[in-house]
């Protein structure tokens, strides 16, 4: 889709190679998707459910920096949202496997939970074994033995996400050769995606809306790529919103920070971001946007009309929908630049 107003282009994924140009920075998120859907019963036989969302350090909600921690992996203490929510209060044990207890400790902001992992051995292994794939709700289906394959981009690696930046499944690792071939630079971020990101809009102002926070990390030698490539007048290219969110948030944070990158405006390190971007907003560092098409009144689809222009993106939409594209996490995807 092209910004300035140009006919909009059909093509297939593998077509992007064909899009991008020699010394075009193509960022990706390689947050990996935990099993974090743990399915159990109370004492009583009633079933239970189990959300982990991030780990619990210290009453501190955001828990321990992304992409820092390896010990995340076998942490005990989790936020977590639990159903049935009435009845798993303080004090309830919920059973996954032998060996295998959750026990619910304190609440938590926005209704959720602290909970306890009682395991025989490693969380990691238990989680291995007896987690689900927490795929979006609007699926309406329980996970698979494929979906730990199909709900997981090629080049995850941190895991911390409690849903898939979706715009990354297109890609293949014959692709992403294509495209290291072509003399695009490749550079990975982390966004560890939360279940706030299926949250809709329900103010009418949308600066009503209570933004929710995710974990993100820029690396020394990501910041430096990055803010070389923007030095030098070369294309970033974001692949999905986390990916923008990341950036822009990064970009942001470094005007204050003074270890912030000198030849750029991308600081490197980590923290907790709730930048809503929605129109109008002022890109620092986004040239070109790879993302799958979102729901009515989501953040997500804010973004985008941010980036591309409201009648720009709606266009768009109507044409997607006259083609019969596929909507949402497992559907099609469109270029903006």
């Amino acid at each position: 889709m092209p910004r300035g107003g140009e006919p909009f282009e059909h093509r297939v994924f593998s077509d992007l190679v064909d899009l991008l140009t020699p010394g075009d920075v193509l960022v990706v998120n390689e947050s990996r998707v935990r099993l974090a859907r743990l399915l159990g019963r109370k004492p009583t036989g009633a079933p239970s459910e189990i959300l982990l969302l991030r780990p619990w350090a210290d009453g501190d909600e955001t828990g321990s920096e992304v992409g820092h921690d390896a010990a995340r992996d076998e942490a005990t203490l989790w936020e977590a949202l639990v159903r049935p929510g009435g009845k798993l209060k303080p004090g309830r044990v919920v059973n996954v496997a032998p060996g295998f207890n959750v026990e619910i400790m304190d609440s938590a902001p926005g209704g959720g939970r602290v909970v306890r992992l009682v395991v025989e051995g490693s969380v990691g292994e238990a989680l291995e074994r007896h987690g689900h794939m927490p795929l979006p709700p609007y699926l309406e289906r329980d996970d698979g033995p494929l979906d730990r394959e199909r709900y997981q981009t090629v080049y995850a690696r941190v895991p911390g996400s409690v849903a898939a930046p979706t715009a990354g499944l297109h890609f293949t690792r014959e692709l992403l050769a294509e495209i290291d071939a072509k003399g695009v630079e490749r550079v990975a971020v982390t966004l560890d995606v939360g279940m706030g990101t299926f949250r809709p809009v329900e103010a009418d102002d949308p600066a009503e809306h209570d933004m929710h926070t995710e974990r993100y990390f820029v690396s020394a030698d990501a910041a430096g790529a990055i803010n070389a490539a923007l030095s030098e007048g070369r294309r970033i290219w974001a692949v999905g919103t986390t990916v923008v969110r990341t950036l822009e948030s990064a970009a942001r944070g470094s005007e204050a920070r003074e270890s912030a990158v000198r030849e750029g405006v991308v600081g490197e390190g980590g923290g907790v971001t709730d930048l809503f971007v929605r129109p109008p907003f002022r890109f620092q560092v986004v040239d070109g946007l790879i993302t799958n098409f979102h729901l009515p009144r989501s953040t997500l689809l804010m973004l985008v009309a941010a980036f591309a222009g409201y009648e720009r993106t709606m266009e768009a939409y109507s044409a997607a929908i006259g083609e019969e594209y596929r909507f949402y996490s497992y559907g099609d995807a469109m270029v903006v630049g």
